[in-house]
């Protein structure tokens, strides 16, 4: 891998990482799916889900090894919730050929309980 290559590389990740940041935090930029388990919690529990998770800056190399910010695990009422990001091509059929272009990207956010994992 030339320098180049590898410069290429960081930014590719640091725009991931914008990306799956904009959809956490601000919910725009692709799609949150809530899985059963986790609207079964309610509707008051599901908000503060959704503001823990916009809130979790808790990356670090075993769950974020890639620093695309696309993983992470927050504890609401004592109940844990996982959320993760996918990156889908726009007919949702494939991979993303490019999750840094969001011209080619469908994110996917899914918040869903460690059991239905």
């Amino acid at each position: 891998m030339t320098d180049l290559d590898q410069v290429r590389t960081q930014e590719q990740t640091a725009r991931i990482r914008e990306l799956n940041d904009q959809l956490r935090i601000s919910h725009t930029g692709g799609t949150l799916v809530t899985t059963p388990g986790v609207l079964a919690l309610g509707i008051y529990l599901n908000q503060a889900i959704l503001i823990a998770i916009a809130a979790y800056e808790d990356f670090d190399e075993d769950n974020d090894p890639f620093g695309e910010h696309d993983f992470g695990l927050v504890e609401i009422g004592g109940q844990e919730i996982l959320f993760k990001i996918d990156y889908y091509d726009l007919a949702l059929n494939f991979h993303s050929p490019d999750p840094a272009d969001p011209n080619v990207t469908r994110r996917i956010m899914t918040i869903f309980l460690p059991e239905e994992y």
